[in-house]
């Protein structure tokens, strides 16, 4: 098939790029900075310089490449850093989200592509009743300040895309080669300098993935997904309680430190306590059932040792 990807070169891009050019699928990859499109190219993709939230330009460039696929990974993601600025980073994101995803789908549309869309399974769901969600769990109606215009933008793009027969990919925490959870990530150094705390009972449930079982999945949804929603998370969500202090060791560093809510939310918001005590995680029994997908990292049990490995994933 003929692949059109909107953010190509992000963390995903990156896996996902190879992936589908090795299935022998024709890939158009977007970045927003010519020094990415060698990048692209040796990955297996013809760049093209793009900002989704060029209305004009998304439209020429989806024209041109006619793609049967339109995938949206386009986000400002890599430049999240500070959690008490998580309102204002996200902003760019929120508006790729939005108005982006608006004009990808404007875009297929007008060719007859379908739409494959990333979303995201770590923290959107409503906190009340069991630990672990599925596609059909309600979304959260009361985030914390410092998330609403994020969910919002969320709602948007799910809402947006299932009503164009399109695909949402419901991602949850990537780790791995080009995220912060890398070897060298700045999660991961965080962990290392025990800078990423456990929170009250470190209640709050995390699901994890892999990037390179995210970009296994997003393929398997282009070549064999019908429209709707699924989680693409592994086998395992677990507390922070449970999976940090195992991530903190596979690095040999120190236990993480035991904080109280009361002064995490003094130092970083209210959103950074919820997340760490009260969020839920998600079922990939869906996408593994309807996609067909197998997981090569199926716990981040297994993940968490290449990491302290310091491995190569592959």
């Amino acid at each position: 098939m003929k692949i059109f990807i909107a953010g190509a070169s992000g963390a995903i891009g990156k896996s996902l790029v190879p992936q589908l050019a090795a299935a022998g699928h024709e890939v158009t990859g977007t970045t927003t900075t010519e020094a990415k499109l060698e990048e692209l190219r040796s990955a297996g993709a013809r760049g093209i310089v793009l900002d989704v939230l060029d209305r004009d330009g998304v439209v020429e460039a989806v024209t041109a490449a006619g793609p049967d696929v339109v995938v949206h990974q386009a986000t400002g993601l890599g430049s999240i850093g500070n959690p008490r600025k998580m309102a204002q980073e996200f902003g760019p994101t929120n508006r790729m989200r939005t108005e982006g995803t608006d004009h990808l789908i404007e875009a297929a549309q007008a060719v007859g592509a379908r739409v494959v869309a990333q979303s995201f399974a770590g923290w959107p769901f409503k906190r009340e009743g069991g630990p672990v969600k599925d596609e059909d769990a309600p979304l959260d109606t009361d985030p914390p300040a410092a998330m609403r215009d994020i969910l919002a933008a969320i709602r948007h793009l799910e809402s947006a895309v299932v009503a164009a027969d399109g695909i949402v990919l419901r991602y949850g925490g990537f780790y791995g080669p080009g995220t912060g959870f890398d070897f060298d990530g700045a999660q991961t150094e965080a962990v290392r300098k025990r800078q990423f705390p456990i929170v009250g009972e470190g209640g709050g449930v995390w699901s994890l993935i892999h990037i390179e079982d995210a970009a296994s999945a997003t393929v398997a949804a282009i070549e064999r997904g019908t429209p709707g929603l699924y989680n693409v998370v592994d086998d395992e969500p677990a507390r922070v309680a449970e999976f940090l202090p195992v991530l903190a060791d596979e690095l040999g560093a120190k236990p993480p430190r035991r904080l109280p809510a009361w002064l995490v939310r003094l130092l970083a918001g209210d959103h950074m306590v919820v997340m760490l005590t009260d969020i839920r995680g998600a079922s990939n029994e869906k996408a593994k059932r309807e996609l067909g997908w197998n997981l090569s990292r199926p716990t981040w049990r297994e993940g968490f040792k290449e990491l302290g490995a310091g491995a190569s994933p592959g």
